[in-house]
């Protein structure tokens, strides 16, 4: 269901370490423990602390997420396809409402990071229904996964780490449920990214992304971080709009939220 963001193949060098591909990667659950044992040390050099390293020895093998990773066929579509599939009159209909009812709030982030209300709540929408699903499998176990799996285990291992540090903060712990990639929250950022742009709005002291100001807030910075100009437009060919590549690379999902997002703050 969810889209992996290009932005995880420049993530913060400080999650990787050397000889972080050390673990032989694997097609299949045979030799997922064996794996773990060795992906444990990689994670201890990277600063995985006790709670994280648990995670990782209980993290079971996702076939489910396996199984999802090898049939993605949205972003094959034509726009008009992809936008009737994932109900784009509906989003625009419900994100209108709901810019109407936090009118304050998306306000505060437009000020704070220059994103416009429309494009967040375009994300909101297409990702977890304004948080009405917001996924049902296990975050540790698939994210650990898809980096035991030899298709893309660079891409991933990043968030793997990413997710153990979570364990460690408390901010997620091994049964917290996202998306079968691994994704989390009501904007469903994979963990490495959560760990290194997630925002404390609401101030009770810890980033929570299943709490909608903390996931619109991280949102907001991800996008001001990866390059947001603010007052500058979103549409194809304006400044903007290179910037929604950081948060999903596929070219249907970009052009859906620049319209949809536009409709929004109409």
């Amino acid at each position: 269901m969810k889209f992996l963001l290009l932005s995880a193949l420049a993530l913060s060098t400080s999650l990787l370490t050397p000889g972080a591909m050390a673990a032989p990667c694997g097609n299949s659950a045979a030799g997922f423990d064996a794996w773990k044992a060795g992906f444990a040390k990689t994670a201890k050099r990277a600063g995985v602390k006790q709670p994280g390293l648990q995670a990782l020895a209980a993290a079971r093998y996702a076939n489910r997420t396996i199984a999802a990773d090898r049939n993605q066929k949205s972003f094959r579509y034509s726009l008009e396809k992809f936008m009737q599939i994932r109900g784009a009159t509906t989003i625009v209909a419900q994100g209108r409402r709901h810019k109407a009812r936090h009118q304050a709030f998306f306000a505060a982030l437009e000020k704070k990071y220059g994103v416009p209300a429309g494009v967040l709540i375009a994300i909101h929408g297409m990702e977890t229904a304004f948080g009405n699903f917001m996924g049902d499998s296990q975050v540790v176990s698939a994210i650990v996964t898809l980096t035991y799996d030899c298709r893309r285990s660079a891409f991933f291992e990043p968030h793997a780490l990413g997710a153990l540090k979570l364990v460690d903060q408390g901010a997620i712990t091994p049964a917290t449920l996202g998306a079968k990639h691994g994704e989390l929250g009501h904007t469903q950022f994979l963990p490495g990214n959560a760990l290194q742009f997630g925002v404390d709005w609401n101030r009770d002291g810890r980033v929570d992304f299943y709490n909608m100001e903390d996931a619109l807030a991280s949102t907001a910075y991800f996008l001001k971080k990866k390059g947001w100009k603010r007052g500058k437009g979103y549409q194809q060919g304006e400044p903007n709009f290179r910037v929604l590549k950081q948060w999903n690379a596929a070219s249907v999902y970009q052009q859906s939220l620049a319209i949809m997002g536009q409709k929004i703050d109409q």
